[in-house]
C-alpha cells in the first residue's frame, strides 16, 4: 500500500465534490456506504475479523496549505492533518484524510493529536455530542480507475473537523452483497 498512498492522496485532493442529491450513485450499496451518518470505522468492523489503522501522517499544517473549500468548511487556522489507511483483515479498504483545527483539539475529552493507530471514528463517535454535516460525495481518478470518495464535517462537542475518505479497490463498498 505504501507506494500507492501518495497517488491515492493526490486523487482524493482532486475529487470534484458533489451534493448527494445530484450524485449518480452506482448502486444502492454504494449509496448506503457513502451516506452513512455514523462511524465508518464501526461499519467497516462489521465486514472483517480485524480492523487496523496504518498512521501515514499526523502533523500540523499551516492555514496556507489548506484549499479554499477546506477553509470555508472549517476556519482559517492551522490544523492537525491526519492521514491513515484503514484495513480489514490486512486488506487496505479506506484512505482517510482528516483536518482538525487547533481550536477543535482544545477542550476535548480525548487527545485527538495522539490518536495513533486507533480509528478516529471510534473515538469521535464515543463522545456525547457528535453530528455530521456538509456531506459531499464524488469520484477520484486513480491509476486503478475511478474510486468512490466522500467528505464531511464532523462536529465533536460543537467543534469541527473535516474528514475525507477514499474507498480503495478492495473495500466492501464495491461488494455485491448487502451491507
Amino acid at each position: 500500500m505504501n507506494q500507492s498512498t501518495p497517488l491515492y492522496l493526490s486523487a482524493l485532493r482532486k475529487v470534484n465534490w458533489q451534493q448527494p442529491t445530484s450524485f449518480p450513485f452506482p448502486n444502492a450499496i454504494a449509496k448506503q456506504w457513502l451516506l452513512e451518518q455514523g462511524s465508518l470505522s464501526r461499519l467497516l468492523e462489521q465486514h472483517c475479523q480485524e480492523l487496523s489503522v496504518e498512521l501515514v501522517h499526523n502533523r500540523t499544517v499551516k492555514t496556507e496549505r489548506l484549499n479554499e473549500q477546506e477553509v470555508d468548511l472549517l476556519s482559517p487556522e492551522d490544523c492537525l492533518l491526519r492521514k491513515v489507511v484503514l484495513s480489514g483483515d490486512s486488506e487496505p479498504w479506506v484512505l482517510g484524510r482528516t483536518l482538525i483545527p487547533n481550536s477543535s483539539l482544545a477542550g476535548q475529552p480525548y487527545d485527538l493529536a495522539r490518536q495513533g493507530e486507533i480509528p478516529l471514528g471510534l473515538t469521535v463517535f464515543s463522545a456525547e455530542d457528535v453530528k455530521r454535516d456538509a456531506l459531499q460525495v464524488g469520484w477520484a481518478e486513480t491509476p486503478e480507475g475511478r474510486l468512490l470518495a466522500r467528505r464531511s464535517r464532523l462536529w465533536m462537542n460543537q467543534k469541527p473537523m473535516l474528514v475525507a475518505e477514499l474507498f480503495l479497490p478492495t473495500s466492501p463498498i464495491y461488494s455485491k452483497e448487502r451491507v
